[in-house]
C-alpha cells in the first residue's frame, strides 16, 4: 500500500497503518536527526517524540503526499530544540564510579568510540547539501528514490549529491561510516512502540496497540499529554486481547483526548502502585462483576487456608500481596484453574515485587508466565490485573490501605522460609465475610480461635515448659501443617496430585484440632496433605 493511502488511514485513527508509516519512515528520521546533532542517543529520542507528535497532529496534514516532508520539518524542529537547550553538564569525577561496566574489553570500546566519532566527522565534514543524503544512504542503506522521496528532492539530485559525497569522503573511510552508522541504527520494533490512547478513566488508561507487539505486563507506557505538555507514566495491568493493554496512571488522565499518543518503553516497571489510590482503581477495573459481591455468597477453591481464613466472595475483589520468593504467581495461577470454570465472577488483584536478582535476563514477565505453562490469569469468570508492589516486607500500614478490596491474600517470605506452603500469612490475610459476619457462626468462631493460636507459634520462638503451653504449641503446629497443600499447578515439581479440601472438611479438622481430638496423631503426619483421611493414610504408610 502506498504511503498517501496509509496517511489517509492514519488520520482517521487507525493505529496499525501509523504503525506500518512509522515503520517505513523511522530509519529516514533517525538520519535526518543523527545528521543535526551527531548523537546517536539523542537522535533516537528526537525521533521518538517527532513520531509522537506527527502522531497527534497527522488530522491536521490535508495532503497526504506530503507526509514524508512533513515528518521531515516535525524531526527538524524537535532537534533544534535539543540543539537549543544542549549545554555541556560539569561533574565530578567521582561520578565516574556509577557508570556501569560493558561486556566489552577497555581497548575494544575504545576501538568502537574511535569509529564512532571519526565516522560522525566525516559525515559533519560534508557540506550542509550533502550531509543528509549521505546520512540517510548509510542508514540501512536507503535507496536513491526513498532518499529523494522524505526529502523532497528530485531523483537527480539526490544521486549527483550522494556522488559528490562519495568523492569527498576518503576511501577507507566509506566502510567505517556504513558499518558503524547501521550499528546505532533503530531497533526494528521500534514503529510498533507506538499506540493509541482508547480511553482514560481517572488513573485506569486502555491503549491500543499492534497485536503482534504488546507491552509487557508491568511495562511502562508513556501517554502524551498535549494539553498539560507532559507525559504521563502508566503501568501495564492487564491486556484483556484484541491489542488492547489497561494500565494505571500516576496520576489522573481524564482530561487527555482518545486518540492521544501512548509511547511503550519496552521496560519493566519498578515504581509501586499508589496504594492511597487504590480503591478508584479497583473500582474502575473491577467493573460490573462487583455487583455480585454485595450479597456476600462465599466462593470455595478447594485450598484449605483460604476457605477457612481469607474466603473469597463471589463477585468480589481479592489483593494477592506477595513477597518474594512467596510464590506470588504460583497462588494466582491455582485459584484462576480453580475457579476459571465456574460462573460466579471474581477479580484478583496482583500485587508483584520486582523480579529477583536470579531472573532470566531479557525475559519479559508475560513470557516468564508461559515458560511455567502458566497464563496471564483472564480465563472464564476469573480476570486478572498485575501491579507492581514494593521490594520490602509489607508493612500493617500498606495492607491497611487495602481495606477496598474483599479479600487479601498475604503471601509471607517468613512463611517460605519455614516451607509452609503455600505461603499465606494467616496473621494478616482477611476476609470481608469473616470482618462483617457473613458466614456461619461456627467459621467465624474456629477463624478466630486458630489465628489465635497460630499467633503463639508466630510470635516468639521461646518454648514454655509447662504441659499445657507444650501441647497448645504442638495444636498450633498442627494447624499451621494442615494448611500445607500440594497444589494443581505445582504438580511438575512437587510430583504429588494436586489436592481439594472442601471447606465443611477444612472446618471440621481444624475443630478437630482445637478440640484436642488429634492429640495423639503425629504432627509431620499434618504436613502437605489434604483431608483427615489422608493424614491417617500417611500414618500408616509411615
Amino acid at each position: 500500500m502506498d504511503h498517501d493511502a496509509l496517511v489517509r488511514r492514519a488520520s482517521n485513527g487507525d493505529v496499525r497503518a501509523f504503525v506500518e508509516l512509522t515503520q517505513r519512515f523511522q530509519h529516514f528520521a533517525f538520519g535526518s536527526a543523527l545528521t543535526l546533532l551527531q548523537d546517536f542517543q539523542r537522535a533516537e529520542d528526537v525521533v521518538q517524540e517527532a513520531f509522537v507528535a506527527a502522531w497527534s497532529a497527522l488530522p491536521t496534514l490535508d495532503d497526504p503526499a506530503a507526509f514524508p516532508g512533513w515528518l521531515r520539518t516535525i524531526v527538524r524542529h524537535h532537534a533544534f530544540r535539543v540543539l537549543r537547550r544542549k549545554q555541556l553538564e560539569a561533574v565530578p569525577l567521582t561520578a565516574a564510579d556509577d557508570v556501569p561496566s560493558d561486556d566489552a574489553l577497555p581497548d575494544h570500546r575504545l576501538e568502537q568510540r574511535q569509529q564512532a566519532a571519526a565516522a560522525l566527522f566525516a559525515i559533519a565534514e560534508l557540506p550542509d547539501e550533502l550531509r543528509e543524503p549521505a546520512t540517510l544512504f548509510f542508514v540501512h542503506e536507503c535507496s536513491h528514490q526513498d532518499i529523494a522521496t522524505f526529502l523532497d528532492l528530485s531523483l537527480m539530485t539526490v544521486n549527483n549529491r550522494l556522488h559528490a559525497a562519495r568523492t569527498r569522503l576518503k576511501r577507507r573511510m566509506l566502510t567505517m561510516v556504513s558499518d558503524t552508522l547501521q550499528a546505532h541504527a533503530l531497533s526494528d520494533d521500534f514503529a510498533n512502540r507506538i499506540g493509541r490512547l482508547i480511553e482514560a478513566r481517572g488513573n485506569v488508561v486502555e491503549a491500543l496497540f499492534d497485536p503482534t507487539s504488546l507491552p509487557d505486563l508491568l511495562s511502562e507506557l508513556a501517554v502524551s499529554d498535549e494539553a498539560q505538555r507532559r507525559a504521563v507514566v502508566v503501568q501495564v495491568v492487564q491486556r484483556p486481547g484484541g491489542g488492547i493493554v489497561r494500565g494505571v496512571a500516576v496520576a489522573p488522565l481524564d482530561s487527555v483526548p482518545r486518540g492521544a499518543t501512548v509511547l511503550s518503553s519496552a521496560g519493566q516497571t519498578k515504581t509501586p502502585v499508589n496504594l492511597d489510590a487504590i480503591g478508584p482503581i479497583v473500582t474502575s477495573l473491577a467493573g460490573q462483576s462487583r455487583k455480585a459481591a454485595a450479597a456476600g455468597k462465599l466462593l470455595e477453591t478447594g485450598i484449605k487456608v483460604i476457605d477457612v481464613m481469607c474466603p473469597l466472595i463471589a463477585g468480589g475483589t481479592v489483593a494477592i500481596a506477595g513477597e518474594y520468593r512467596a510464590g506470588t504467581v504460583v497462588v494466582t495461577e491455582e485459584i484462576v484453574r480453580r475457579l476459571s470454570g465456574g460462573t460466579e465472577p471474581v477479580s484478583l488483584f496482583v500485587l508483584a515485587p520486582p523480579p529477583s536478582p536470579d531472573y532470566p535476563p531479557g525475559m519479559t514477565f508475560a513470557e516468564g508466565l508461559k515458560r511455567e505453562g502458566y497464563s496471564e490469569g483472564n480465563v472464564g469468570a476469573v480476570q486478572t490485573f498485575f501491579l507492581r508492589s514494593g521490594t520490602a516486607p509489607w508493612t500493617d500500614d500498606q495492607l491497611s490501605a487495602l481495606a477496598p478490596l474483599d479479600t487479601v491474600i498475604h503471601l509471607s517470605r517468613e512463611r517460605s522460609i519455614a516451607k509452609i506452603y503455600p505461603t499465606v500469612d494467616v496473621l494478616t490475610s482477611r476476609s470481608r465475610l469473616l470482618d462483617e459476619n457473613l458466614v456461619s457462626d461456627d467459621h467465624a468462631t474456629i477463624a478466630s480461635q486458630v489465628r489465635q493460636v497460630l499467633s503463639l507459634l508466630w510470635a516468639t520462638d521461646r518454648r514454655s515448659e509447662t504441659d499445657a503451653d507444650r501441647l497448645a504449641l504442638d495444636r498450633a503446629r498442627k494447624l499451621q501443617y494442615f494448611f500445607t497443600q500440594p497444589f494443581i499447578v505445582a504438580e511438575p515439581y512437587t510430583k504429588r496430585p494436586g489436592v481439594t479440601v472442601s471447606l465443611a472438611e477444612a472446618l471440621c479438622t481444624c475443630r478437630g484440632i482445637l478440640d484436642g481430638q488429634y492429640d495423639d496423631l503425629p504432627t509431620d503426619a499434618f504436613y502437605f496433605s489434604g483431608g483427615i483421611a489422608e493424614i491417617r493414610a500417611n500414618i500408616g504408610r509411615s
